[in-house]
């Protein structure tokens, strides 16, 4: 605003009715509530039973649209499966369109012949707990958040709206039940009915196409798909293979299925297969809802959780602590970590080990945090570890940034067993050492799915929940503090939509801005005030107004004869075969200016 410019508002009420009016990425939020129905024990059931759960949605399609035609995804979207080889021919795997998974998807939607032609379209979701405020009873939400899988990588990290959060998911707590079987599967039926709820918009959509403006403005034909699902540890109920805890490792666990599970369901009872298959028969995944996804093959990898905090910080760094305490006793142990603190705090960007200087210690450390850590631990602790200890190190560390990159070629891939292979061969070294008994656990187990999860889905840093982790600051923490922290739920809710309607506001300005201040000669001056600019539910483009103009504007010089004869054929219809053409003199002339109709031209690919 200039200096003299007044205020369109009296106050913060007329300024704040005037964004709940607005219509541009207009996505309310609806509440439904859930409670238990199953059979009541006697006497005064448990509170839980008895409770009534709020989870909190929008309606993913809407969603969906209104990230698909931002225009400013019109360079990072891939409309069609692909395989990607590199220059020595070998098969590359990067964004989500590039997995095998994509593809496979396309050949099933094309075996339908009225989906000929349209664009498939996967939903990555993700979902992960935070806390907002630990001093104040640790309040927690569960969000939810959607991404096309359409996006590249790169698109779905940046900090833009390729992620968006689409519901709140009910927090069950209930510390005196937390260990009794009933309640256990009370929060898994409800967590997968309410995966179920969220997606339902597009179910009739997975069958029978939606149109959608996509970010290059064309209209397209699309169909739906539950795509790969990032999740923390604790939600990912149904593990990829039948592996049995203290036996993860083991060559004869196989990867589960929709069709082996639903078949062992059927022929043996619950006892045996929950003690001897880990299926638990009264949970039914979200998944069977709808068709073709499968729960098992779409749970994705996590570098943050799995590797970068867990398998890295929670492990290989606390075993590493619990070796020297062992090795060297407890006062020798402190003296080695205190210097190991000082090399470390040696580099500028790493304050030490155990405490940072704003005074975080150890346990709550971010995943950047680990990051740098990986950088520079293989040196602050050469000459205190034995060798095999350290090649164990070095092991993972080949791992960690193999599986890091944004794209993973063949060759890759042979590395990242290689490197899996050493380290699973070394880290027996903690077991003989005494640090451990066995090393049978889940975060390590999954590094065995990486590769399977490249060739399925592409490169793991597109799929990683420091995405979602990233997103809860503006999605949650944010919107929380702007809040009166008293029923704060719905007022983060109010300050979402608003929020998403100014975002999608600026967005029109940008390009309405550009468009209506475009002089005839393509020279662009900038807005004369933001209430000059007319709002409509699309931006289009002026064109010139006379056929001369139009035509040095399309670059086709004959463009005035050309349209005089097509007239010519719309009027009298097309000339015979062989008739000699007709004179341009004969041509209907232009009678004033020209009108400019906008047209779409869309084209669909499938892989066969």
């Amino acid at each position: 605003m200039k200096s003299g410019d007044t205020v369109p508002w009296k106050n913060a009420a007329e300024l704040y009715a005037t964004i709940n009016e607005m219509q541009q990425g207009h996505m309310p939020w609806k509440t439904y509530e859930m409670r238990y129905t199953g059979p009541l024990p006697a006497g005064t059931p448990p509170k839980w039973m008895t409770q009534t759960y709020e989870v909190c949605t929008r309606n993913l399609r809407d969603l969906l649209h209104h990230q698909l035609e931002s225009n400013s995804f019109k360079d990072h979207v891939d409309m069609i499966p692909y395989q990607q080889f590199n220059h020595d021919g070998h098969r590359v795997w990067s964004n989500l369109m590039s997995g095998d998974w994509a593809w496979k998807q396309a050949d099933l939607i094309a075996t339908n012949e009225d989906n000929h032609g349209c664009t498939f379209v996967p939903v990555v979701a993700g979902s992960d707990k935070t806390t907002v405020s630990a001093t104040t009873g640790h309040q927690e939400y569960h969000p939810v958040y959607a991404s096309p899988g359409i996006l590249t990588g790169p698109a779905r990290r940046a900090h833009g709206n390729g992620v968006h959060p689409v519901a709140f998911l009910a927090i069950p707590k209930n510390k005196k039940h937390r260990s009794k079987p009933e309640y256990q599967r009370f929060c898994r039926q409800m967590y997968h009915a309410s995966l179920a709820l969220i997606y339902q918009p597009l179910k009739p959509n997975m069958e029978a196409p939606d149109i959608v403006r996509c970010p290059d403005v064309h209209l397209r034909r699309v169909i739906y798909g539950i795509g790969p699902y990032i999740a923390d540890y604790p939600e990912q109920s149904f593990c990829r293979c039948d592996a049995r805890p203290g036996h993860l490792d083991t060559d004869s666990a196989r990867l589960r299925t929709r069709t082996k599970t639903e078949a062992l369901i059927e022929c043996f009872d619950p006892g045996i297969l929950w003690d001897d298959y880990g299926v638990c028969a009264d949970i039914v995944p979200f998944t069977n809802d709808f068709p073709r996804p499968d729960i098992y093959e779409l749970l994705s990898v996590d570098l943050l959780h799995q590797v970068i905090k867990d398998t890295f910080k929670d492990h290989l760094v606390s075993w590493v602590n619990e070796y020297l305490h062992l090795e060297h006793g407890e006062k020798r142990a402190l003296e080695i970590i205190q210097d190991i603190d000082r090399r470390l705090s040696a580099v500028p960007e790493f304050p030490g080990l155990h405490r940072f200087p704003d005074g975080r210690d150890f346990n709550q450390w971010t995943g950047d945090d680990s990051k740098a850590l990986m950088k520079i631990y293989l040196a602050a602790v050469a000459g205190y570890l034995p060798s095999n200890m350290v090649k164990c190190l070095s092991a993972f560390m080949d791992f960690c940034y193999l599986v890091r990159c944004n794209a993973i070629a063949t060759p890759d891939l042979t590395r990242i067993q290689d490197a899996l292979d050493r380290f699973h061969n070394y880290r027996t070294i903690f077991i003989e050492c005494g640090v451990r008994v066995d090393i049978s656990l889940p975060r390590q187990h999954s590094l065995l799915h990486y590769i399977r999860s490249i060739r399925l889905f592409g490169s793991p840093n597109g799929l990683c929940s420091s995405i979602t982790e990233l997103k809860h600051i503006k999605a949650v923490e944010e919107p929380w503090r702007r809040s009166s922290r008293f029923n704060a739920l719905s007022q983060m809710l109010v300050t979402l939509t608003r929020l998403d309607k100014l975002a999608a506001l600026k967005s029109l300005f940008t390009v309405r801005a550009l468009d209506d201040e475009n002089d005839d000669d393509g020279t662009v001056h900038g807005p004369k005030s933001l209430s000059s600019i007319e709002l409509a539910p699309t931006a289009q483009r002026r064109y010139p107004k006379g056929p001369e103009a139009l035509a040095a504007y399309i670059h086709q010089p004959c463009f005035p004869d050309l349209f005089r004869r097509f007239l010519y054929e719309e009027l009298n219809g097309p000339p015979e075969e062989n008739t000699p053409p007709i004179p341009i003199d004969a041509c209907p002339v232009f009678a004033g200016q020209i009108t400019v109709h906008h047209s779409a031209i869309a084209r669909f690919y499938a892989p066969q």
